[in-house]
């Protein structure tokens, strides 16, 4: 009687360890679909709105800069990209007036933010002095790199170009009804790039308005404010992102951001970042900019250079490096 008895509980137990695997299996292969359908949804609505000139025969943006970058992994568990935003407009020489530094260790669930201003004067690698913006018009971020690697000591391993279109990709991929923002003042301003028309407030701005509000500079900050916006705009995208709503569209915003980005960063790489940003979320974006304002002076320089900001390189090389560890 009691052996029935065991031989039943074992079979029991047995239905429930089979049961559990089933489900585990089912989650598992539910979580996976899911995945692979919003990034190839997403990278489907990409490629029905970016130029066919832009993308290769996988979709991905066609890139003049990949096989230059000379960028490498050290394997220190730390993340530091290169970011810079382009308004390249067809066959328009390119400009980045947004240049910045992203380092994320998943280690020590930290992420930081450098951003430095687009006049600062720097060494540019066989191409004497001048502002650090024209380094990657005259060498594209292969350059770039190597401008700040010998004027700051920093190594970049990976870099990210993404367009105005990618932009407002991103943020109405993220935020499909906008993203709340407190605009400080009355912003209007048009150029070549378009139409800044925004109001005094708290409200809820779209891609192509959010970009308009990290473009303003006409205003008595110029550079440093839009800066500070920059800034500001990506860290209310990190707070949609880690949202439950942002998590759940993760993979779309990857396969929507793909034809729109030029980088060195694979997909898998990316969605490895992503995966180890979402299960560990980092609470605050530290921020640095530079050059500081107790080393920087405004400095006139002999035609095509104009106005430049200068500093003291080695004092700035010593904050960057103390700020990324």
């Amino acid at each position: 009687m009691a052996s029935s008895r065991a031989v039943r509980r074992r079979r029991k137990s047995k239905r429930k360890l089979k049961l559990f695997v089933a489900l585990i299996l089912i989650l598992t292969l539910t979580v996976v679909g899911y995945t692979a359908f919003e990034y190839l949804s997403g990278k489907h609505n990409a490629e029905g709105t970016a130029s066919a000139d832009a993308k290769d025969s996988s979709g991905e943006m066609n890139s003049e800069y990949k096989k230059e970058w000379e960028g490498t992994d050290n394997g220190d568990g730390k993340t530091n990209v290169l970011m810079l935003g382009s308004d390249q407009r067809g066959s328009e020489k390119s400009r980045t007036d947004t240049i910045m530094i992203a380092q994320y260790d998943p280690g020590a669930q930290s992420a930081k933010l450098v951003s430095i201003m687009r006049d600062t004067y720097v060494k540019i690698p066989g191409h004497g002095y001048n502002k650090i913006n024209a380094a990657f018009a005259i060498g594209g971020p292969e350059l770039m790199r190597k401008t700040i690697k010998e004027n700051f000591g920093v190594e970049l391993e990976y870099y990210s170009l993404v367009d105005f279109d990618g932009f407002t990709q991103i943020v109405d991929t993220i935020a499909p009804e906008g993203l709340r923002i407190d605009v400080e003042k009355d912003m209007n301003f048009e150029d070549s790039a378009g139409k800044i028309d925004l109001e005094k407030g708290e409200q809820k701005l779209d891609g192509k308005e959010l970009l308009g509000y990290a473009r303003f500079r006409k205003d008595a900050e110029g550079d440093y404010g839009r800066v500070r916006r920059q800034q500001q705009v990506i860290t209310r995208l990190k707070e949609e992102i880690i949202s439950l709503n942002g998590v759940l569209k993760t993979p779309r915003l990857i396969g929507t951001i793909q034809p729109y980005v030029d980088t060195n960063l694979g997909t898998g790489k990316t969605l490895s970042l992503a995966k180890d940003f979402l299960l560990n979320p980092v609470e605050d974006i530290e921020k640095l900019r530079i050059p500081t304002d107790d080393n920087t002076w405004n400095e006139r320089k002999e035609y095509p250079i104009g106005l430049v900001l200068n500093h003291d390189t080695e004092e700035t090389a010593r904050t960057i490096q103390e700020f990324l560890e």
